[in-house]
């Protein structure tokens, strides 16, 4: 039987090529509060419908290229706010949500996502410096098709200890400089 941490480090692997630094997360707004979303709703739409935008890492924290701001408003997810990185021929520029989706510069409704994101909560219970794999005391996962809230639920993972940080976070120092 796998171990809960395979079975993660082993999902992570298969969905992101086993980019193995823990990454940032992006941002998640869900009924007032902001959370930590480790999951990347925007990578099908990057992967099928605007593959011809070519992101750019700015470290290895964010192999992704980008960041995303969420929310979930009248049960629909949107996508409100977006820093990326795109290759130039001096280096390295910023796009944002209105360079991707320029009908939509305040927040484009995430039509194209179908699937279950991931927002930890609580105290750490287990750091992994790999992609979302860190262990926090709750997960709130929400159940999306088609864009739409389909259902939420809480996961309770176990108890932190008093000193634990809590939300999560990465375990290094990273900073981003124009090249």
């Amino acid at each position: 039987m796998l171990s809960l941490e395979s079975e993660t480090l082993t999902a992570f692997k298969s969905k992101t090529g086993a980019k193995m630094t823990a990454q940032i997360a992006e941002t998640m707004i869900y009924k007032g509060e902001e959370l930590s979303l480790c999951d990347e709703p925007l990578h099908y739409y990057l992967q099928t419908i605007a593959k011809d935008l070519k992101l750019e890492a700015p470290s290895t924290a964010l192999w992704r290229g980008y960041v995303g701001t969420w929310t979930i408003e009248d049960d629909r997810l949107y996508l409100v706010k977006l820093k990326g990185y795109i290759p130039t021929d001096s280096g390295t520029a910023e796009i944002e949500l209105g360079d991707v989706f320029p009908d939509y510069p305040d927040g484009v409704f995430a039509h194209w996502y179908t699937g279950e994101l991931r927002c930890p909560m609580g105290g750490l219970l287990e750091y992994v410096h790999g992609g979302y794999a860190s262990r926090y005391e709750m997960d709130l996962f929400l159940k999306i098709d088609k864009g739409v809230l389909l259902s939420d639920r809480i996961v309770n993972n176990g108890n932190a200890e008093p000193n634990a940080p809590h939300g999560y976070r990465i375990n290094a120092m990273t900073t981003f400089g124009k090249k």
